[in-house]
């Protein structure tokens, strides 16, 4: 697998939304600043989404950007797995990780660079475009989109100031605004806490306990707001069954302290499972 350890490793998480992922990877091609590697965290997807990653990966070549495709079966919801796959791959030595529905300001990369720090990580911020926003901006392939226009929510996370990111205070909560969909963190700080714990199957709370679990190994959070901007497309809500479950699982973590995942990264390290693809 090649990839440059110098430039990040972007990591998109996805599953059967193909007609999002286009857009989502024509603004990656748009960036100022380029990642060394995409690398698609694939939940599932059937041909379609395989059909988007073929199209693009000589778009990504031409700016000497490789793009992988990293997929398992679709069992359920299974983000915290198949992020753990894309990570055990990634050559980069920073890791912004976003997810499938997100469409990226120009200088999205830049800033998240920016705005690191050693044995920091970054929670960004997004804006949400509403359902007939999103409807246009697929039709049409837009992927930039004005402050002041309509069809924008959380308006003032697409105002890019850059200057003023150091002065947003972080949330005294430290598991407030936490969103997998805009994150910037050290590979080698994944690895101390083995990445993500795969026994949260079903939507929610697997980032806040990947977090939680950061901060419990003395890794510092800072919000990132005027910069690391993104654009969320709309979609109706997913389903949150698992939610106690999984709320039950984040609460044995915050008060046992622990650090590592008790089922994480660590398996796909240096052999890959065969039940996963790496393209």
């Amino acid at each position: 697998m090649t990839g440059d350890s110098t430039r990040p490793s972007l990591i998109i998480t996805t599953y059967e939304r193909p007609d999002a992922l286009d857009l989502v990877l024509a603004s990656v091609l748009a960036q100022s600043i380029l990642p060394g590697e995409v690398l698609l965290a694939d939940d599932g997807s059937g041909a379609a989404t395989a059909d988007v990653v073929e199209r693009f990966v000589p778009l990504f070549g031409q700016g000497d950007v490789a793009l992988h495709h990293v997929w398992h079966p679709d069992e359920g919801f299974r983000a915290a797995a198949i992020r753990n796959r894309a990570l055990a791959t990634a050559r980069g030595a920073y890791i912004l990780l976003i997810d499938g529905d997100c469409v990226l300001h120009p200088d999205f990369v830049r800033s998240h660079l920016a705005f690191s720090r050693p044995h920091q990580f970054a929670q960004g911020t997004r804006v949400l475009l509403d359902q007939a926003r999103t409807r246009r901006a697929l039709a049409d392939g837009e992927t930039r989109f004005g402050v002041l226009e309509r069809g924008i929510g959380n308006r003032l996370n697409a105002c890019s100031l850059g200057a003023l990111s150091r002065f947003v205070p972080t949330p005294t909560d430290p598991l407030a605004g936490v969103r997998s969909c805009n994150m910037g963190f050290w590979r080698d700080d994944a690895i101390v806490v083995n990445g993500f714990d795969e026994r949260y199957v079903g939507w929610g709370r697997e980032d806040s306990d990947f977090v939680a679990r950061l901060m419990h190994a003395r890794v510092r959070r800072r919000k990132l707001k005027f910069g690391g901007i993104m654009y969320h497309l709309w979609h109706a809500e997913r389903p949150r069954d698992a939610l106690s479950a999984n709320d039950a699982l984040l609460a044995t973590t915050l008060d046992s302290g622990a650090i590592r995942a008790a089922d994480g990264m660590d398996k796909y390290m240096p052999a890959h499972s065969p039940d996963a693809r790496v393209q």
